[in-house]
């Protein structure tokens, strides 16, 4: 087999879905057979134009589950850490994969998922049951982003998450994933906002916590132990920094803008812990396959699917924010 067919970032605001070459694994690398792979938000940035390091034509996607049919585990049903890391240095020698000084991406710096197959370290695979359902396992890599930052938080709050007050900015698949995650943890007070409608309707059927429109109505200043920003942009920050009180912790996890304005005063004078998250590491991976797996965070009924070949559709929806879905997997 001399080519596959796969979804091609071809320019701002285009992808194709055409012929690519079928990938062949090197040495210490596993050939996966694509199941379902969900868009990330990261991969919209790369569509918008706006992550230079993804540098079209190429490849994307990278929250993936397949059927291993060539390395160590092959037949096996797995997820990967899209993240290929060394091993070696510092950082994955403490077990903070994420952060490795030598690591490669699939859907970034080599090809990804939004193809029927590609070729991933074995060290990266992530075995799961045979009999889990691929929607649910294509979930796992956003639920362990969201599960790496509620850990976060929970390391350094002065309370525990059932006394806590918990705002979540943002109802796409992370920041609900990170609300379903707090409520399974015990959190009983949990605000979570998103500007469209359609997203707020979903968080709202996905019975995560309090819902509102940040456009609409402003949260109480000075009044919430831990606030998650799922957006990361200028206007976000300024409502996390608003909304925390003091002694509270805000979890940024959102890459929408790095600059602005920041209030670093009111976080020194009323010494609030900010903490940036990127990723996860491998336990956060199966940990978050474990929680899906046993169904942990309740019905999947905000994700839908759609044929990899209407990929271009899927993007264009979430471009127009003209779905519901918290969550678009795509089906080779």
């Amino acid at each position: 087999m001399n080519s596959m067919r796969a979804l091609v970032y071809t320019g701002t605001r285009e992808v194709e879905y055409r012929d690519a070459d079928f990938p062949s694994p090197g040495p210490g690398e596993a050939l996966v057979k694509i199941d379902a792979v969900g868009i990330c938000g990261s991969d919209m940035h790369a569509y918008h134009g706006h992550d230079a390091r993804r540098v079209p034509p190429m490849i994307l996607g990278h929250e993936a589950t397949g059927i291993v049919e060539h390395g160590r585990l092959r037949g096996k049903r797995v997820t990967m850490n899209p993240i290929a890391f060394c091993g070696y240095c510092e950082y994955c020698l403490s077990g903070r994969q994420n952060l490795c000084a030598n690591r490669t991406m699939i859907g970034m710096s080599r090809p990804g998922a939004f193809a029927q197959y590609l070729t991933i370290p074995e060290q990266s695979l992530i075995e799961l049951p045979d009999d889990m359902d691929p929607v649910a396992a294509a979930l796992t890599e956003p639920t362990a982003t969201a599960l790496h930052a509620v850990h976060r938080a929970m390391r350094v709050s002065e309370r525990p998450l059932a006394e806590a007050r918990a705002m979540v900015i943002g109802a796409g698949s992370i920041g609900l994933l990170i609300a379903l995650l707090l409520k399974h943890y015990g959190c009983r007070d949990i605000l979570i906002g998103d500007t469209n409608a359609l997203r707020r309707q979903t968080a709202t059927e996905a019975d995560c916590g309090e819902v509102f429109d940040p456009s609409a109505s402003t949260p109480d200043e000075n009044h919430y132990d831990l606030v998650f920003d799922a957006v990361g942009a200028v206007a976000t920050r300024k409502t996390a920094i608003d909304s925390i009180r003091p002694g509270g912790v805000i979890v940024h996890v959102g890459l929408l803008q790095g600059d602005g304005d920041f209030n670093v005063r009111k976080l020194t004078l009323a010494e609030v812990t900010f903490i940036g998250v990127y990723t996860y590491s491998q336990t956060d991976l199966k940990a978050a396959a474990q929680a899906l797996y046993t169904g942990a965070l309740g019905p999947l009924n905000w994700v839908s699917t759609q044929p990899l070949s209407e990929g271009s559709a899927a993007f264009q929806a979430l471009h127009d924010g003209s779905t519901p879905s918290a969550k678009i997997v795509l089906i080779p």
